[in-house]
């Protein structure tokens, strides 16, 4: 059957990450999905492959990965003639992503009161920093300080006395993205029942709050999480990493304690710890977690990994490797797992999948990510424009 987006039509009027992530998604089920870039270098994320917390490579990686299965088409929308023939396009999508401050948007008049005339049917997507509204709706927001900063997750991942934590690429931003997704798939859910478009959206900041939600819930009733302590002496012995004999680290998780923590034990070969008054119970165990970590490292470092692990295993401990990411690329599981997409690019072979598994259809392979402005003159014939007409246009500038 065909890919259940097939004939839904989207506008990536974003830049970076979380929102064109969201179209991205789309496309990769079928979506015919159109990037609209400002001419001249376009959307600043195709440059983001020679940012210096990104991993180097020779290639874009960046730009295939988030690019795929889009149609790329320039348009000045401050030029009168290019923010005509984006209403053009409104008049004809299904929905429309975008992710500048209130102010912009309506200084372009993309706001959802300035586009829905053009299409009531439309599900306008709207993603921001810090929210529509509110003192700071038109501050910039990146996830590192909107989602992870703002929201407490770079504070709670700090260590006892020393500095917050710092996030990774992008990774609030995916996150992000798949709310964004799902916002947008309820609004063409209700446009099914009722016929009405209508506006949909989230936040970063929002995002950040509902990953980091059992300590913002636990806030909110007065409860407070204090710093983590060091590794050796954590809050619990049971929900930490080790190192095995052979340098590997893992982690592990004992629950719930009262049935896995016998389990554990005989799976360590230390059914002794199960009369030790100190671990006797949680409480205890939770007392004495420096205690209980000391020896544990000892027992783990008789033993390389492949041994613990088969342990684990064979006890039903819940325990994994704590990777480097080269080693993800190559993992049995993540192929089983369905983790990366094949795509037309020989210099990417491979990219990573969104999270999202049907049981009724696949992924599409990934076409090359285009290049900019590749497909301006095809969308613009299909909007209705004829060749004097695109001509005219990018006389005048409005292409670029």
């Amino acid at each position: 059957e065909p890919l259940p987006l097939a004939g839904i039509r989207v506008l990536d009027v974003g830049s970076f990450i979380a929102a064109p992530a969201a179209a991205t998604a789309m496309g990769d089920f079928g979506a015919d999905v159109i990037k609209v870039e400002p001419p001249g270098t376009g959307d600043p994320y195709r440059m983001n492959w020679k940012n210096p917390n990104y991993p180097q490579a020779d290639v874009n990686f960046p730009w295939q990965l988030d690019g795929r299965n889009k149609r790329s088409i320039t348009l000045d929308l401050k030029h009168p003639d290019g923010r005509a023939a984006l209403d053009r396009l409104i008049a004809t999508a299904d929905v429309m992503v975008v992710n500048f401050p209130k102010p912009a948007r309506e200084r372009l008049r993309l706001d959802w009161s300035q586009v829905e005339p053009v299409n009531p049917r439309l599900i306008y997507a709207s993603l921001t920093g810090y929210g529509e509204t509110g003192p700071e709706a038109a501050t910039p927001g990146f996830d590192n300080n909107a989602y992870f900063a703002r929201a407490g997750i770079l504070d709670a991942l700090g260590y006892e006395g020393g500095p917050p934590g710092f996030s990774l690429p992008a990774q609030g931003d995916r996150a992000t993205a798949m709310t964004l997704l799902a916002a947008i798939m309820i609004g063409l859910y209700r446009r099914e029942r009722t016929g009405k478009g209508g506006w949909v959206g989230t936040s970063l900041y929002a995002n950040g709050a509902w990953s980091n939600a059992a300590l913002v819930a636990g806030a909110l009733v007065g409860a407070e999480r204090s710093p983590a302590p060091p590794r050796e002496r954590p809050r619990s012995a049971l929900l930490n990493p080790y190192r095995a004999g052979d340098g590997r680290w893992f982690a592990i998780v004992v629950a719930p304690e009262a049935r896995a923590w016998p389990a554990f034990c005989r799976a360590v070969g230390r059914p002794d710890l199960l009369e030790d008054p100190r671990f006797a119970d949680a409480t205890g165990r939770r007392q004495n977690a420096a205690a209980l970590v000391a020896e544990l490292d000892r027992l783990f470092a008789t033993q390389p990994w492949s041994h613990w692990r088969k342990a684990f295993l064979a006890a039903g401990v819940p325990a994994a490797p704590i990777n480097h990411v080269r080693e993800v690329v190559t993992d049995e599981q993540a192929e089983h797992a369905g983790i990366f997409l094949p795509t037309e690019a020989p210099e990417v072979p491979r990219t990573v999948a969104n999270p999202v598994r049907l049981g009724f259809a696949e992924m599409r392979k990934a076409a090359r990510a285009p290049e900019l402005g590749a497909h301006t003159d095809e969308v613009l014939r299909e909007a209705g424009f004829d060749d004097a007409a695109i001509a005219a246009m990018r006389k005048n500038g409005a292409l670029g």
